[in-house]
């Protein structure tokens, strides 16, 4: 399992280092034991959180309710809740991270 995943409750807890302002919204790695995610949303009122929510939840194929922000509200690093089993989590960062 890679180290920015971690199984709590039968639901997954994703670390994500956020880097705002891209030119479009992907996965690009590892960073200090979190995915690092860039966005295409500015850090504005809420966007970027809303913009990582939404594309995490369309690149796992959920409904955007099974993605919940934990921490990291104004911050880069954030702590994600995902409602889906950690085997296919892991699964989607193994194809993500290549």
């Amino acid at each position: 399992m890679p180290p920015c995943l971690a199984e709590r409750g039968g639901a997954c807890v994703l670390d994500v280092s956020v880097s705002p302002n891209a030119k479009r919204t992907q996965a690009d790695g590892l960073h200090d034991g979190a995915l690092r995610v860039r966005l295409a949303a500015p850090p504005v009122d809420g966007k970027a959180n809303q913009a990582l929510v939404d594309w995490l939840a369309g690149e796992l194929g959920c409904p955007k309710r099974a993605v919940e922000l934990l921490r990291g509200q104004a911050a880069r690093r954030k702590q994600l809740k995902i409602d889906l089993p950690v085997a296919e989590v892991s699964a989607w960062l193994a194809r993500v991270l290549g």
